[in-house]
C-alpha cells in the first residue's frame, strides 16, 4: 500500500492547488475489514483550496472523488473528506 498517500497528494495538488493538504492513511485501523481485504485502503483528506469557495459540501466532495477516480475502488476503499475554502478552515482545529 506504500505510495498511495503520495499519489493521492499528487492528484489533489494537481486538481486543487491547495493552500493546505493533509493525507492520512488509516488502513491499519481496518485490517481484516471486508473492503480492505482486497488491498484497497482507508484514507482521510483535509484540503483547503480557493477553488472550493462558494461550492456546497456535496459539490466539494464530488470534485475530490472526481480527482481521485483513477484510484477508486481498487486503491481507495474508504475516504473521509474535509474540504473547505481557506477562510472557512480558520480556527476550526
Amino acid at each position: 500500500m506504500s505510495g498511495r498517500p503520495e499519489r493521492i497528494r499528487t492528484l489533489l495538488e494537481a486538481a486543487f492547488a491547495p493552500t493546505e493538504l493533509e493525507v492520512i492513511d488509516d488502513s491499519h485501523h481496518h485490517a481484516g475489514h471486508a473492503g480492505a481485504a482486497d488491498g484497497a485502503g482507508h484514507f482521510r483528506v483535509r484540503l483547503r483550496s480557493e477553488s472550493l469557495k462558494g461550492l456546497t459540501v456535496l459539490a466539494r466532495h464530488r470534485r475530490v472523488y472526481d480527482a481521485l477516480a483513477s484510484m477508486i475502488p481498487n486503491e481507495i476503499h474508504a475516504l473521509s473528506i474535509d474540504a473547505q475554502a481557506p477562510a472557512e478552515g480558520v480556527g476550526k482545529d
